[in-house]
């Protein structure tokens, strides 16, 4: 069966072929596992499931580090209540309407680590910093590069992010002042959520799927005056431990299968540790809103170092993977201008602000302002794979 009983709205970004996981609670009542279907959420905890017990509690942590095996038995035996309608009398008093549930961080995080794998985001950059160098700093397309961020403040969709402050030096000729970041942005990204851990490190690329349960949709949001005054040498900190806000629904890796594809040709040839057998580049659209209007469709399908490689890299020095960990892209962006994935790129360095439909127009982000970023893939069936929304509106 291709279909399901329950009611899928035509162009929903759950159907039955997607089935991502979240939490989920109702007005005086506790948060717990739930699984959208269309326009609703299936209440697992109460479903003729393995590992049902896994399900009553307010994080994805417990059922994920059970790994592959059982989140396939999962799968399974869901996609066969949702679609034989033998089984709608039991499930049917369990399918919540969205509408009336509240959304939470869908899974503890452990730790964060968010890369810089897009060659059209670095070379953009590149090329706004250092105009009279090469866009590509010499380890780039030797390494996927990233850097360790603060897990205790990635948050859910939803949540208000509050402008930062810190040193900012907007006159390169007199000492650094304290203040509220006035060139706050965006980056709109990818992220992957390890289910199983490997307390030794070194995963392989071939292991990717052993280890990492699904995919959410990240905005690592950055303070880019913050940022630039503090990298050298050590590289990004406070301009980005404030806020990461990550979508509420992980999309498992099984209904990702059809999106797969091969990334860009890797020249030169990455070192054998990077090396890929089974590719696992992945065709996603992302769509950035600001204020209602898009202004950006980054490709996905675009990246230069895949999500693979990027644990590879992550733990091949024999960093520990713990269940929770989670790694994100780095800005996607592509090749056309309005395939930028972050503000710093679109508008150049505020050199070529935006103009919105109300007259209004913008280079960073202001207080009241909202970005919402979305993403869809190919799925099975001809459907089309949603990831629900990472939205933030910034307060002062």
């Amino acid at each position: 069966m291709t279909t399901t009983w329950v009611p899928v709205p035509p162009g929903s970004p759950f159907p039955v072929q997607n089935l991502p996981y979240g939490v989920f609670s109702r007005p005086g009542e506790l948060p717990r596992v739930g699984v959208a279907v269309g326009d609703h959420v299936v209440d697992m905890r109460r479903l003729d499931v393995p590992y049902a017990a896994d399900f009553g509690y307010p994080e994805l942590n417990p059922f994920m580090e059970r790994g592959p095996e059982a989140w396939a038995q999962v799968r399974v035996r869901l996609s066969q209540l949702l679609r034989d309608p033998a089984h709608r009398t039991d499930v049917e008093p369990n399918l919540i309407p969205a509408s009336q549930v509240r959304l939470h961080l869908p899974f503890t995080v452990a730790d964060y680590v968010d890369f810089y794998a897009s060659e059209h985001h670095a070379s953009n950059v590149g090329r706004m910093f250092r105009p009279d160098g090469p866009p590509l700093t010499p380890n780039w397309k030797h390494m996927p590069i990233g850097y360790h961020g603060r897990a205790g403040t990635v948050v859910v969709s939803g949540t208000p992010v509050e402008r930062p402050q810190g040193q900012l030096r907007p006159q390169p000729e007199r000492p650094p002042v304290f203040g509220p970041s006035q060139r706050l942005d965006i980056e709109a990204e990818v992220g992957f959520v390890v289910g199983v851990g490997a307390p030794h490190g070194r995963v392989p690329t071939s292991a990717f799927p052993e280890h990492v349960f699904g995919v959410v949709l990240v905005n690592d949001w950055s303070a880019r005056d913050v940022q630039a005054w503090e990298y050298v040498p050590l590289g990004p900190f406070l301009g980005k431990s404030f806020a990461t806000s990550i979508s509420p629904w992980v999309v498992p890796l099984d209904a990702l299968q059809h999106a797969r594809l091969r990334p860009p040709l890797q020249d030169p040839t990455p070192l054998p540790y990077l090396h890929e057998s089974q590719p696992w580049g992945l065709d996603l659209l992302l769509c950035v809103e600001w204020n209602g209007t898009v202004v950006s469709q980054p490709p996905f399908s675009q990246l230069y170092w895949s999500p693979a490689q990027q644990l590879a890299h992550m733990t091949v020095n024999g960093a520990r993977l713990r269940t929770g960990d989670l790694f994100a892209s780095g800005t996607v962006s592509g090749p056309l201008p309005d395939q930028r994935g972050s503000f710093l790129e679109l508008t150049w360095d505020g050199r070529d602000p935006l103009y919105f439909p109300d007259g209004s127009t913008r280079s960073f982000l202001e207080d009241g302002d909202e970005v919402v970023i979305t993403a869809t893939a190919p799925g099975p069936d001809g459907t089309t794979i949603g990831f629900g929304e990472v939205r933030g509106r910034i307060v002062g």
